[in-house]
């Protein structure tokens, strides 16, 4: 019996012991939760897959310039993330060019069908509604199905980089995809895990969806989500691609791509339209700047909202942060009330500047960062951050990849289909889907961000670079719909305030402020969530909710975003790079 009862004790503190968590093993440099940066003299490449790292790698060898394996790996990660990004999205890239010295935007965001107007949209809602298609106290633009569709722009976006920084042609670009595309790749884990949950979420709104066959017969075939380590082949997308390679653009927006999505959209009742596509251009687009700690941070303008962490940056210069702790509330709060105060100001302005115009100059102006600190009590979370400005965030999967070469060029690159994979969409035998961006308008005809034909919605992506003088310093960018700006201030207070090196700036633990008001004119909602990773201390959070922080912590890495980044070092030309433990990315050198 005694023997008996040992045995049953030492079981139970076996299994005690195997349900307490380990910590992070112990490095001999940095801190323990992270790892070393990657360093490379010749080029490198940050993806948030490593079979694209490595593709953008090749491509770099023989003689592409980086803009040429950027392409190449965005291609790739088409392929290989559909639940992030796809040439059914929009492309948004920020180009250091060593010749010129200056940095290139360039906003390849589509538009709206010319033939829907608001008082269409608004009839169609209300159909969907009275159907039990859509919940009828749905806000807004649904968030999947045709409604939310506008013309993508990531392959007019490909071509115009290419062409003015391109090396390759864009058949060499293509082929290593085309080749994965056809002979298929082991799915990586954390892809795994969102083509699990995209699974659900089609299932969930299937009803506002007005086909779906197509997005199970190329991603969920009988059913089920591809598995990590499984085999994963798209047929259709390597003929897409194939068509791209060998015919441009033209094949995209005027020829047999074109004419195949105008059909589809026909055939399931969608208002998107072949003279849609025919019509569509992006642009070239000054990056704007804010000064911080002896550095620049540059980001791209309207209709994205990187100028809104720029503004925060504004309001941050106005309190020296190291005078605590980074992981302490003082540091929280203060980043937190400035994102709050930053994203009522975007919230209130941002939209498409052919449509609106928002007063930029004045949001990352000096006099507004002081005026608006002043608005923060050190000591408690403001009640109410409504705009300060008088005038007339959501989620979203998102690919950021950063490329960089021999030259000096470096490539700051974000694409994506926004929430999830897309619209549920994915038009007869092209092996993508449609983006569901739309969904980001607004409905009041008072908002610069209200639906109206032929117009670019509010979006989320934005690549981010930073600079110290006229000299390129690090490309970054952050993934995850309305976390991005506040990651790129994190990131970069991590840096630039603390001393982090590239890697450990980006595994940090961080925050995700969600709420408050909305680019899509939903109701001000009051505070919102402060949700916290694990790695924010007990005492960190519990005297947050003492200042007036609505905090929860939350351990779905997803919700934080994905980083990549690469530096370069003025002297020596030699690159680091990093991408964090949140996505399954690697950086490639050489």
């Amino acid at each position: 019996m005694r023997n008996a009862i040992l045995v049953l004790v030492g079981l139970v503190i076996s299994a005690c012991s195997l349900a307490q968590d380990l910590g992070p093993g112990a490095r001999p440099v940095g801190l323990d939760y992270s790892r070393s940066p990657v360093f490379g003299a010749k080029g490198m490449a940050a993806t948030a897959q490593p079979l694209a790292s490595q593709i953008a790698i090749d491509i770099l060898k023989q003689g592409g310039s980086a803009v040429d394996a950027a392409i190449a790996a965005n291609a790739a990660l088409g392929l290989m993330e559909p639940t992030g990004n796809g040439i059914g999205g929009d492309l948004f890239a920020i180009v250091w060019d060593p010749k010129t010295k200056r940095l290139y935007g360039y906003n390849g965001s589509g538009r709206s069908p010319a033939g829907r107007d608001l008082a269409q949209m608004r009839a169609k809602i209300q159909a969907l509604k009275a159907s039990g298609a859509l919940d009828s106290d749905t806000f807004g633009i649904p968030s999947h199905g045709s409604l939310s569709v506008t013309v993508p722009g990531t392959v007019d976006g490909w071509f115009a980089l290419h062409e003015r920084f391109g090396t390759l042609p864009m058949s060499r670009n293509l082929a290593p995809a085309i080749e994965y595309a056809t002979e298929g790749f082991p799915v990586s884990p954390v892809i795994a895990y969102y083509f699990e949950s995209n699974l659900k979420r089609f299932k969930q709104v299937a009803p506002m969806i007005e086909e779906l066959d197509n997005t199970f017969d190329t991603y969920f075939k009988g059913g089920v989500a591809p598995k990590a380590g499984e085999l994963f082949r798209n047929p259709d997308l390597a003929q897409t691609l194939s068509l791209l390679a060998s015919e441009g653009r033209s094949a995209f927006y005027e020829g047999v791509i074109a004419k195949t999505i105008a059909a589809y959209m026909d055939r399931i009742g969608g208002d998107l339209r072949y003279e849609d596509l025919l019509a569509h251009t992006g642009e070239w687009v000054e990056p704007v700047g804010v000064d911080y700690k002896g550095y620049t941070l540059y980001e791209l303008p309207p209709n994205g909202q990187g100028v809104a962490a720029l503004m925060m940056l504004s309001i941050l210069k106005n309190v020296d942060l190291t005078q605590w702790e980074r992981g302490s509330a003082e540091v929280f709060h203060y980043m937190v009330e400035a994102k709050r105060l930053a994203f009522a100001d975007m919230a209130a302005t941002f939209a498409d500047p052919d449509f609106a115009q928002a007063p930029i100059e004045r949001l990352i102006s000096d006099d507004y960062g002081k005026a608006q600190f002043a608005r923060i009590d050190p000591t408690q979370a403001g009640d109410d951050f409504g705009p300060s400005v008088t005038l007339l965030e959501g989620e979203g999967d998102t690919t950021y990849l950063t490329v960089a070469d021999q030259s000096g060029m470096m490539v700051s690159l974000i694409q994506s289909n926004y929430r999830g994979m897309g619209s549920g969409l994915v038009p007869d035998g092209l092996g993508f889907m449609l983006q569901d961006r739309g969904e980001l308008f607004a409905l009041n005809e008072q908002h610069p961000n209200v639906y109206a034909p032929g117009k670019r919605p509010f979006h989320t992506i934005i690549p981010a670079f930073l600079m110290k003088g006229d000299q390129p310093v690090i490309s970054f960018g952050l993934m995850g719909g309305g976390m991005q700006p506040q990651g790129h201030v994190q990131v970069l207070v991590n840096w630039l305030d603390y001393g982090m090196n590239l890697q450990e700036a980006g595994d940090a633990a961080r925050f995700l402020h969600d709420g408050g008001a909305q680019p899509t004119g939903e109701p001000y909602s009051g505070y919102g969530t402060l949700y916290l990773e694990p790695g924010v201390s007990e005492s960190t959070r519990e005297q947050l909710i003492k200042m007036g922080h609505k905090v929860k912590v939350n351990d779905a890495g997803a919700m934080f975003g994905g980083y990549q980044a690469i530096q370069r070092d003025p002297k020596t030309g030699v690159y680091q790079g990093a991408t964090e433990m949140r996505k399954d990315g690697t950086v490639a050198a050489y």
